[in-house]
């Protein structure tokens, strides 16, 4: 229960397996902000149909973060439907909040993103996020993180 994490949507509970296997020090970067309450009402600011849907952005323009950057743990793990992965700037140790969930298998992300979980249950309700309506994939009236927690901590 660990290293399971709840990610709550308005349309309810997505469930996702960590992996410290993968990305040790991500994943305890995630565990403490989540703990911290940092991701309760940030939205899904980048949605790409097909891709993926992007949150972890205090300001919901794509460009904030919590302020620490993290060294790149990438992996041989394949980026298939419910990866969720580290968003980064170009330099690949600037991964600070922000993740990703991709909708399907997206092999050019392989070794180039720090890959540190799963969805096990929910991606259906991933599938449903509301979508940008541009190249960008930049969402006009996002769907947003209720809340996350850890299945350690929850009531």
């Amino acid at each position: 229960m660990e290293n399971t994490l709840y990610l709550e949507l308005e349309a309810g509970r997505v469930t996702i397996e960590m992996r410290p296997d993968l990305a040790p020090g991500h994943v305890a970067r995630i565990k403490e902000l989540v703990r911290d309450g940092f991701y309760d009402g940030v939205v899904f600011h980048r949605v790409i149909d097909g891709f993926m849907a992007q949150t972890g952005d205090p300001t919901g323009t794509g460009t904030g973060g919590s302020g620490q950057k993290l060294g790149a743990e990438f992996s041989a793990e394949k980026h298939v439907r419910g990866t969720c992965s580290m968003a980064r700037a170009q330099a690949a140790n600037s991964a600070d909040s922000q993740f990703f969930i991709v909708f399907a298998d997206s092999p050019w992300l392989d070794g180039q993103y720090t890959v540190w979980g799963q969805v096990t249950d929910g991606m259906d309700l991933v599938d449903g996020l509301r979508k940008g309506t541009d190249d960008s994939g930049m969402v006009t009236d996002p769907d947003k993180v209720v809340r996350m927690q850890m299945a350690a901590d929850a009531a």
